[in-house]
């Protein structure tokens, strides 16, 4: 069956690494790329998005979103990603042109007008999405169901409490996780197992075509961080966890939880907190607990071997 889906990012070599794997599969139609300040600013975002959909060789509509958090001040992590945002890739600049039309606006048309469903993937600062809930809130029935990267039960990535993606707006998080949509989380804890090892570094490298050594050159640069700064031999892979979620969910175990987000402490902000709630029966999300990282590993090169 045939997943139509708006895929909301902030390119990045992950999220670079993602939008291969959802251009390499059929299973999904994907109805536009949404672009939201993170990883590096909407002007890089918006035009790296267009770039990978020039190097898979797709037309996919993108739209640039919001510039910047609903309330704080933008942070962002060209220390992970290079100053490009697709460091470790020389792609030329895009002559895929970026529609006019604002991403909370599309997202609330597209949503308002359909008559199927729609599943709704996010790989960057939930910003976008928050503000089109706020704007028209009824889009939350027209979601199928809301997939994200971010979070962690655990240890956060940014802080010693916070994932990037909640870190970066946990205002926009909150009134996501609040909106009674949907919503499964993949955060670090699963991620952390989902891990790029020189191995399977190697097998992307080896298809040797344009895609493929942009995805090694991208994925070889974005270990580095945390090879110097967590002395990890091996680099966690994020956001693609996330379009593999939606190809074949059977990679991954979850369980209903309930989910909140912490706004108050200047320790803490962001953080998602995990199975604590007063009301164990408000804001519970399907938490992702565990990965087949062999399996996955599969699924990308033989998918990104198609393209």
């Amino acid at each position: 069956m045939t997943i139509r889906v708006i895929i909301d990012c902030d390119p990045g070599v992950d999220d670079a690494i993602a939008l291969l794997l959802a251009f390499a599969s059929p299973e999904l139609d994907i109805l536009g790329i949404t672009t939201v300040a993170g990883n590096v600013p909407l002007r890089l975002t918006q035009s790296n998005a267009r770039k990978i959909c020039e190097l898979a060789g797709r037309q996919v509509p993108v739209y640039a979103g919001c510039p910047r958090p609903l309330v704080r001040s933008l942070e962002t992590a060209e220390y992970v990603h290079g100053a490009t945002g697709l460091q470790g890739a020389t792609l030329p600049d895009p002559q895929l042109p970026l529609q006019p039309q604002h991403a909370v606006d599309y997202l609330v048309e597209t949503l308002m007008q359909t008559d199927e469903p729609v599943t709704i993937a996010t790989l960057g600062p939930l910003t976008n999405l928050a503000v089109a809930i706020v704007k028209e809130p009824r889009i939350v029935e027209k979601i199928d169901r809301l997939v994200l990267m971010g979070g962690a039960a655990g240890a956060g990535n940014v802080t010693a409490s916070a994932e990037f993606n909640i870190y970066v707006d946990p205002h926009a998080a909150h009134v996501v996780f609040t909106s009674g949509v949907a919503l499964t989380m993949i955060g670090l804890d699963v991620t952390h197992q989902v891990l790029t090892t020189e191995a399977r570094l190697e097998a992307i490298r080896s298809i040797d075509t344009p895609v493929a050594q942009a995805a090694a050159g991208m994925l070889k640069f974005y270990g580095e961080y945390d090879r110097q700064q967590f002395g990890m031999s091996d680099s966690p892979l994020h956001d693609p966890c996330v379009i593999a979620y939606l190809l074949q969910p059977d990679l991954f175990t979850v369980k209903s939880l309930p989910v909140a987000i912490e706004l108050a402490s200047p320790q803490s902000i962001g953080r998602t907190i995990v199975g604590h709630s007063i009301d164990e029966q408000k804001n519970r999300v399907d938490v992702a607990q565990s990965a087949n990282s062999d399996a996955f590993y599969q699924l990308l090169t033989t998918r990104l071997a198609t393209l």
